[in-house]
């Protein structure tokens, strides 16, 4: 029996205008009412996290949320920090000289200054207003080695970041989680960091396995909770690898798929119709 959702955020939970819709909404209340643990697992920072935190009236000390691609797991009350991992300013000086070369802008989040980028561009501006953010722009080689920096990241257009994904060094991936979660951000996060790692503290926590725990997304940075998740949901608009790991495809992000996923892999197992 699943005891705990762990809900991807864009291109999942929300629709197409950054909504949860009334159903969706239902689903997750009912959810709650019966014990099961929802908890939002998303990219953004937790200031870009909270106005959903606030709606689905997940903020007490009892709620938790995995905010950063799960490098950062904490109790949405208190605060209290479940798991954490960061980068240096180190990685951030060599991710910046390499990003120059691919011919991509740079931005990270940094515990210090928050929102930083080395120049001004769209694609952080895009960052910016989902979460709610001011962006810095600092040079990034004049960042002191020892900063933490909670994750980095290429952003471009589409066809741009595609061609630096293709001559990205080889290293990179073994001195970090790289994902991927959407067409113009790349991801680099401390190689012991992703979702998966996220929602699997959260469950050891709470005293849960994985088959009790039900994990939806849409996206590459969604890969590794998907493994991780006894009830793998995977979004009828998202990524075709996605789709091919899933135990449960549900309708797309403007159809209240995570209701639907809800309501057929949790309520009606809780209460089965005649």
């Amino acid at each position: 029996m699943i005891k705990l959702i762990a809900l991807d955020m864009d291109g999942t939970l929300l629709n197409d205008e950054k909504r949860i819709t009334p159903r969706t909404y239902q689903a997750i209340q009912q959810a709650k009412q019966a014990g099961v643990k929802v908890v939002l697992a998303s990219g953004r920072p937790l200031q870009g996290l909270r106005p959903y935190l606030e709606q689905l009236e997940l903020t007490s000390d009892e709620d938790f949320v995995i905010s950063y691609n799960g490098s950062l797991v904490q109790r949405v009350g208190s605060g209290e920090v479940i798991h954490k991992t960061t980068l240096l300013g180190s990685d951030g000086i060599s991710l910046a000289r390499i990003a120059e070369q691919l011919g991509v802008f740079v931005h990270a989040f940094s515990a210090e200054h928050g929102l930083i980028t080395q120049q001004h561009n769209p694609w952080t501006d895009i960052e910016s207003s989902i979460n709610g953010m001011d962006v810095k722009e600092i040079d990034f080689a004049s960042l002191d080695a020892n900063d933490a920096l909670t994750k980095i990241m290429f952003v471009a257009e589409e066809s741009i970041l595609d061609k630096a994904i293709a001559n990205l060094p080889a290293e990179l991936r073994e001195q970090y989680t790289v994902v991927r979660s959407a067409p113009f951000f790349l991801e680099f996060l401390h190689r012991n960091s992703n979702k998966g790692v996220g929602v699997e503290q959260l469950a050891n926590i709470l005293g849960l396995n994985a088959s009790q725990v039900m994990c939806a997304g849409d996206a590459d940075n969604d890969r590794h909770m998907l493994q991780y998740a006894g009830l793998a949901v995977a979004m009828a608009n998202a990524d075709p690898e996605i789709k091919a790991m899933a135990n449960y495809l549900a309708p797309s992000n403007k159809e209240d798929g995570v209701a639907v996923a809800i309501e057929e892999n949790v309520l009606n197992t809780l209460c089965p119709t005649s």
